[in-house]
């Protein structure tokens, strides 16, 4: 009697990815490496251009001063249009424009000698493409994982992206004094094409149909409802316009003036920034396990450390002193960071993510042209010790002040409803957000 026959084995190939990282989310988080690794070196790479051009530091100073007000002025057009248009179109069209005028700059710096204004209306344009694409990926990327595994999510993805910016810049640093800064800005805009090649494979699919709207003005009124009705949200907004303002004053303008002049020059200064870029890692990692109950209370105690800079280069500290307080204020604003994301995913709902974070945006850093153009006037008034310990007071002062906001200190953690399958369809996966806090921008 023959045996019966064997039954089929079943082999499952090993998963390379955690269940909750769906497509959307690899496909976010693979696209933001990509530009951050682009976009941090073309940074370095544009003041190069500008000092190479026969430039100075005020030159730079107005070209990265192009960058930024384009942004702050169509930062809610922005989030208004990525709430009514599908948002990976939004992205990729903000990526291509990116493209098309980083190829430009790399253009004119490898066959000349490009002139001030081009630079500045090259910058220009791609700042306007940053204020369209950020509001679109902070909504895409919250609605990209559940709320079961929004902190893990959050966390890597921000691990990911800060990792890629260190990285980055240290290639782009590199790839300048081998090659010059147009072949940096031509990677640079690459980058921005194999992204935008990516975002455009985004499943939107689990995303409702807006109903029809009675315009851009009325979604930006709706937006900012939603905004000002919760006291939460837009006191932190108003914390962290001050705080962005005085802490990019001290980190652009002062840092560098205290490293020439009392550490030994711009090495050790440098090597604190890649402190605080290892610290944001080191929190992300925290916040891969450690999920605080009270949300925005543990995350607003986190930004306390941020005054730590600004009070290290007013003593000022020796440079193991300082990498210390940066890496200690990296870490402490990447637990805020996650909290922050997973508390907008918690309470903002999907259809106005993007409104909602472009409001967020735009009150963080509207400010900052500001403060850093006035930092210069104010340490010729104050001296540049108390205008050092100015900032590290108006970070500590306004952060108390939003801790006697009463949802500020009890907002909890939402338990995640019950689900039937504990890995979503990815045409099912709830709303996503990005991953970029307050204190800085994310290159699209």
């Amino acid at each position: 009697m023959s045996s019966p026959p064997a039954a089929p084995s079943r082999t499952t190939a090993p998963r390379r990815r955690p269940a909750w990282a769906g497509r959307n989310y690899t496909l976010l988080t693979g696209a933001a490496v990509i530009t951050n690794l682009g976009s941090h070196g073309a940074l370095i790479a544009s003041a190069f251009a500008v000092l190479e051009a026969g430039g100075s530091g005020g030159d730079v100073g107005l070209v990265a001063a192009a960058r930024t007000l384009p942004l702050v002025l169509f930062l809610l057009i922005g989030g208004a249009l990525a709430d009514r248009l599908p948002r990976h179109r939004v992205m990729v069209a903000a990526n291509a424009l990116n493209c098309v005028s980083q190829a430009a700059f790399a253009v004119l710096v490898l066959t000349g000698h490009p002139q001030l204004w081009q630079m500045m209306l090259l910058t220009a344009v791609c700042g306007t493409g940053q204020a369209f694409f950020n509001p679109a990926a902070e909504g895409m990327l919250l609605s990209s994982v559940s709320g079961e595994h929004a902190n893990r999510a959050f966390a890597l993805f921000r691990m990911a992206m800060n990792g890629a910016g260190i990285g980055g810049a240290a290639l782009g640093g590199a790839m300048i004094a081998a090659i010059g800064p147009g072949w940096v800005l031509a990677v640079d805009a690459a980058a921005f094409a194999l992204a935008g090649a990516l975002r455009a494979f985004l499943d939107v699919s689990h995303v409702a149909d807006r109903a029809p709207g009675g315009g851009l003005l009325a979604d930006l009124r709706e937006g900012w409802v939603e905004f000002r009705t919760r006291p939460w949200l837009w006191s932190i907004v108003l914390q962290f316009s001050v705080v962005v303002a005085v802490v990019g004053a001290a980190e652009a303008v002062y840092g560098p003036l205290v490293a020439r002049d009392q550490l030994g020059g711009a090495a050790p200064w440098g090597l604190a920034l890649g402190f605080f870029g290892i610290g944001t890692i080191a929190g992300a990692v925290l916040m891969m396990a450690w999920k605080p109950r009270r949300l925005l209370l543990v995350g607003t105690l986190c930004v306390f450390p941020l005054a730590l800079p600004s009070a290290g280069l007013a003593v000022p500290l020796p440079v193991w002193g300082l990498c210390a307080v940066m890496f200690v204020s990296g870490t402490a604003i990447e637990v805020f960071g996650v909290n922050w994301m997973t508390t907008m995913h918690q309470e903002i709902p999907e259809d106005k993510f993007s409104r909602v974070s472009a409001y967020d945006w735009f009150g963080s850093v509207s400010m900052l042209p500001l403060a850093t153009a006035v930092a210069g006037p104010v340490e010729s008034v104050f001296g540049r010790t108390w205008a050092l310990w100015g900032c590290a007071a108006l970070v500590v002062l306004g952060t108390a002040a939003v801790l006697f906001v009463p949802d500020v200190r009890r907002m909890t953690r939402k338990p995640a409803p019950p689900k039937a399958s504990s890995v979503p369809a990815p045409a099912a996966s709830a709303p996503e957000s990005a991953a970029q806090t307050p204190t800085g921008v994310t290159p699209g």
